[in-house]
């Protein structure tokens, strides 16, 4: 059996992606003390405006055409909905937390392939999806302690997000992935303006670094992590990616003082489990 080969660059470019999730958590935990979460999803669509500004000039014919205008402003509004849910999570449960329940979205993109697009239920789906749902009572335990209603938001966030992936695998069908981020920010960003302005405070300038950090960051995870995805076999980004948590809870723990849960742990690791196995499952199966 040959060695597996792990390209360097497909690993420098997860742990950029790593690095872009945990700072975009940090600083929107920053700003949720200044500001509104709408007002946090506001600038973040705004910086990636500044950052993508030459992209959409290179693409203003394609943009003009709005092809499929219906289903980008659908996805855009469910993915905005997850964006809220995730970010309200991260302003109030312990960051570990919100990534632990987070690794469930795989989950519920299987769930809703199988419901919308009528995709194959196989067995290894089936029984990721039952041990997902293990992994996040042992996150949460209901009874035992007391349950944040915020966790419940961050589920929520997790089907938003499978939603819309979803809706983008659509999407892709007529669209290249430079016009979907670009339909992203130009859709999001008067929607976050506008539900912000009932609660709009103006934020001191000790929020620029914050601001420009949650703008990059938002940008630059999605993207390092394709970049990686393009280089390197899913099986082995997967596990990468899984660190999120552990550092994650680092993070907490050093800047936040955020106790170190074993039971968050175990519960994310049984959620991570039941994704890489239906995954490796998946891989084997005749296509």
């Amino acid at each position: 059996m040959s060695p597996i080969k792990v390209p360097l660059a497909g690993v420098l470019w997860m742990i950029a992606s790593l690095l872009s999730f945990m700072g975009m958590a940090v600083a929107s935990r920053e700003l949720s003390a200044f500001m509104s979460i709408f007002q946090i999803l506001f600038f973040r669509s705004f910086v990636g405006l500044l950052i993508i500004a030459p992209l959409i000039y290179r693409q203003r014919r394609q943009l003009r055409q709005a092809r499929d205008l219906g289903l980008q402003v659908a996805r855009n509004a469910v993915h905005f909905a997850g964006q809220y849910a995730w970010t309200v999570g991260v302003a109030a449960l312990p960051l570990v937390t919100v990534f632990a329940l987070e690794f469930t979205t795989p989950i519920w993109v299987s769930l809703l392939a199988f419901v919308f697009l009528k995709e194959r239920m196989s067995t290894a789906r089936v029984l990721a999806a039952l041990g997902g749902f293990i992994g996040v009572l042992v996150v949460l335990r209901p009874g035992m302690a007391t349950l944040e209603p915020a966790a419940l938001v961050v589920l929520l966030a997790a089907v938003c997000y499978a939603t819309s992936i979803i809706l983008v695998k659509r999407l892709t069908l007529t669209s290249s992935p430079a016009i979907i981020v670009i339909w992203m920010v130009l859709l999001q960003l008067p929607l976050g303006l506008a539900l912000s302005l009932a609660q709009w405070r103006t934020p001191p300038m000790a929020c620029l670094p914050w601001i420009v950090l949650l703008g990059v960051t938002g940008l630059s995870a999605h993207f390092a992590m394709a970049k990686a995805l393009n280089l390197m076999d899913a099986s082995i980004a997967i596990p990468i990616d899984f660190f999120r948590v552990p550092l994650i809870a680092v993070v907490g723990f050093m800047l936040y003082g955020e106790s170190l849960e074993t039971w968050v742990f175990v519960g994310a690791l049984i959620i991570f489990a039941s994704n890489y196995l239906a995954f490796r499952a998946e891989q084997k199966r005749p296509a």
